[in-house]
């Protein structure tokens, strides 16, 4: 598989756009070494790949009779299935193997990392539940990289956890919208399907909400000053933003345009978070 095949597989830019994440709870960790970064990121690219990869070759058929899905480079033959199944297995085993340069804890946490992302393509046959399936496995993330620094788990790591696991369930609702008639169709378990559309953006509204007022908390139990704050409130802000067009989303274009604003998102905290701890370092 040559790489622009294998960037188009895993979206190699929304691997970019994960990567914050990771960092953040680095940050709020202190920052750890220049190998605790490196390790970081290694972990967080390999995982990304497998998730995708895993979803890639189980959700083949279902992509394949999906209209918005079924030009992806798989159902479209462009590469097979052996190739995915051989690029997720690499990925797990080198997450595994960046896990276990990090800690002990990190490298036990894997595994069940690796059960997340195996399994969480089978939950929409089953349960509309998978949207905050997938926040869990994104939570991973930024709580992955508090975890890497400190080698165990408090409240900040949890709040870090609970801000990106609500915001992500909450806009993968939103995300269903684009296929309530083909879930219907074919028996995929969504909000949007078991409870209607109206009823789950109420519910991705509150996934919002929540996630902001943890946001907001993970900032006062860290001891966050101006910058991580001022960050939080303009991420509040795009987060207003992007209900607003969620509210609207049967109109053209407004699903696109809810995930260019959520690109922001990432490196907002990010950056809120880096100079915060510079400040706090100088000041």
């Amino acid at each position: 598989m040559d790489f622009r095949k294998f960037s188009r597989l895993i979206m190699l830019e929304q691997t970019l756009f994960s990567l914050p994440f990771a960092l953040i709870g680095v940050l709020f960790a202190g920052g750890g070494t220049f190998s605790t970064w490196v390790w970081v990121i290694v972990a967080l690219a390999a995982a990304r790949t497998a998730g995708m990869s895993f979803n890639r070759v189980l959700d083949l058929e279902i992509d394949a009779k999906n209209p918005r899905t079924r030009d992806r480079i798989l159902p479209r033959g462009e590469v097979s299935r052996s190739s995915v199944w051989l690029t997720a297995l690499a990925a797990v085993v080198i997450f595994i193997l960046a896990a276990f340069m990090l800690n002990k804890l990190c490298f036990y946490l894997s595994f069940f990392c690796v059960f997340l992302l195996f399994t969480y393509s089978f939950l929409k046959r089953f349960t509309a539940g998978s949207h905050f399936y997938l926040g869990l496995i994104e939570a991973a993330a930024p709580a992955g990289g508090y975890l890497a620094v400190t080698g165990q788990i408090d409240m900040v790591a949890i709040l870090l956890g609970l801000v990106i696991m609500a915001w992500i369930a909450g806009l993968d609702i939103v995300y269903a919208f684009q296929d309530v008639e083909f879930d219907s169709r074919e028996k995929l378990h969504s909000l949007p399907v078991a409870i209607n559309r109206d009823k789950a953006l109420v519910v991705s509204r509150l996934c919002y909400f929540f996630a902001f007022c943890c946001l907001l908390l993970l900032g006062t139990i860290a001891g966050k000053n101006a910058p991580f704050l001022i960050a939080s409130i303009v991420v509040g802000l795009v987060f207003l933003y992007q209900q607003m067009l969620a509210g609207r989303a049967e109109e053209s274009g407004n699903v696109a345009a809810i995930f260019r604003a959520n690109l922001l998102i990432s490196p907002i905290l990010f950056m809120g978070a880096l100079v915060d701890l510079w400040a706090g370092a100088l000041f």
